[in-house]
C-alpha cells in the first residue's frame, strides 16, 4: 500500500474513532455517564453478576480503569459490588434496578448513534461493518510491530 493510501486509512479510522467517542459523550452526558461506563453495564445486563476481572477482560479495559468506574456507578446507585463467595479477594459486581432502567435508555441512545453512523449507506455495507471492524480491530490487537523496513522485530 503507498504512503497516500495508507494516510487516507489511518486518518479516516482516526477521525471515526475520536468523533464516535464524541457523539457518544454528548448522548450519555444527560444520563450522568461517560463514555465506557455504559459498555460495563451492557455488558452486566448481557451476561448478569460478574467478577470485577473478567468485566475488565470482557470490556478490554485495564482493572484500575474498571475499578474506577465500578466505585462511579455504585455511587451513583446503579451497580453493586461485593465480595465473591469463593474469593474474598474478588468482586462481584451486578446492576442494580436503577441500572437496568439506566441500561434501557442506554440501548435506545446505542440505537440512535448506530442509526446515525451509517445514515446513508445502504443495507448490505451496514450489514458488513461489523465484520470488516472486527477483522480490523482483530489485526490491530494480533499484529507485532514491524520493522521499518519490513521486518519483524527479532528477525
Amino acid at each position: 500500500m503507498d504512503f497516500e493510501h495508507a494516510e487516507a486509512l489511518n486518518q479516516a479510522i482516526r477521525l471515526l474513532s475520536l468523533r464516535h467517542r464524541a457523539r457518544a459523550a454528548t448522548l450519555l452526558a444527560p444520563l450522568g455517564l461517560h463514555p465506557g461506563q455504559e459498555a460495563l453495564l451492557l455488558e452486566l445486563a448481557r451476561t448478569g453478576p460478574m467478577i470485577q476481572a473478567q468485566l475488565s477482560e470482557a470490556l478490554g479495559c485495564e482493572p484500575p480503569s474498571v475499578t474506577l468506574m465500578t466505585r462511579k456507578l455504585e455511587a451513583s446507585g446503579h451497580i453493586r459490588r461485593k465480595p465473591a463467595p469463593t474469593d474474598k479477594r474478588a468482586t462481584i459486581v451486578e446492576l442494580t434496578d436503577s441500572g437496568r432502567a439506566l441500561t434501557d435508555q442506554v440501548k435506545q441512545l446505542w440505537r440512535a448513534l448506530a442509526e446515525e453512523t451509517v445514515t446513508g449507506l445502504p443495507a448490505h455495507t451496514v450489514a458488513e461493518i461489523p465484520g470488516l471492524l472486527k477483522a480490523l480491530t482483530d489485526n490491530v490487537g494480533t499484529r507485532r510491530p514491524r520493522h521499518p523496513h519490513g521486518h519483524r522485530d527479532g528477525e
